[in-house]
């Protein structure tokens, strides 16, 4: 298997902010090393952060869900879990862990026995440094069928707490002001529901330019 190479996410950035809509791609699968957003299909925000630390907490950089769908802070890097390697390309099968990086600030969605700041609920962050943190940056992707679908609604659970990554439906003042709070929750039955929109998804085993589905 081979290691993603990470300078090739410029290119794939480079395309995120500047092809048009590609129709013909026939990749159903979100694959490692694709770069995507995440819809909460519950409350209709996408999985957002920025260089915003918690006030309280663990003062690690803040995670949110915005109703922005042109944002670039809602751009996520699919990788394999902590320590393990995928070769780029591969589809995500159901039940495996992987890892979310931000795109902007190289740092891993992330879940620990935090109290999130406005509903008391777990809380979520972004952690590490240049993709590299802990195993607390692991998350199991939950989901039917073999493999992990474009189309499908799927849900993230944390391996180390074992929590479900949620939209509480609080929403920020300054400096995040309108945004929602992210956090993790104990059950299943709650808006834990998620599904890719806009992303770059890579396909196996000729990774090239062409073989990219591309949206805004």
């Amino acid at each position: 298997m081979l290691p993603i190479k990470y300078d090739f996410f410029i290119f794939i950035i480079y395309l995120i902010h500047n092809v048009h809509y590609i129709h013909a791609s026939t990749q159903k699968f979100v694959t490692c090393g694709s770069v995507l957003k995440l819809l909460n299909t519950d409350y209709r925000v996408r999985l957002h952060s920025h260089d915003v630390k918690y006030g309280s907490g663990s003062g690690q950089q803040s995670v949110t869900a915005t109703e922005v769908q042109e944002d670039i802070n809602s751009h996520w890097l699919v990788k394999p879990a902590s320590g393990k390697s995928l070769e780029r390309g591969h589809p995500i099968k159901c039940g495996s862990t992987i890892r979310l990086e931000h795109v902007e600030t190289k740092k891993n969605l992330h879940s620990h026995h935090f109290t999130s700041p406005l509903s008391g609920n777990q809380e979520i962050s972004c952690y590490g440094d240049d993709g590299e943190g802990d195993t607390g940056d692991n998350w199991i992707v939950i989901c039917s069928g073999e493999n992990w679908r474009r189309d499908d609604s799927v849900m993230f659970k944390h391996v180390d707490t074992e929590a479900y990554l949620s939209v509480s439906g609080k929403v920020f003042g300054r400096p995040i002001n309108g945004q929602m709070e992210v956090v993790g929750v104990r059950s299943s039955s709650g808006p834990v529901h998620w599904q890719t929109v806009e992303g770059v998804f890579l396909h196996a085993p000729d990774v090239t330019a062409k073989h990219m589905h591309t949206e805004l």
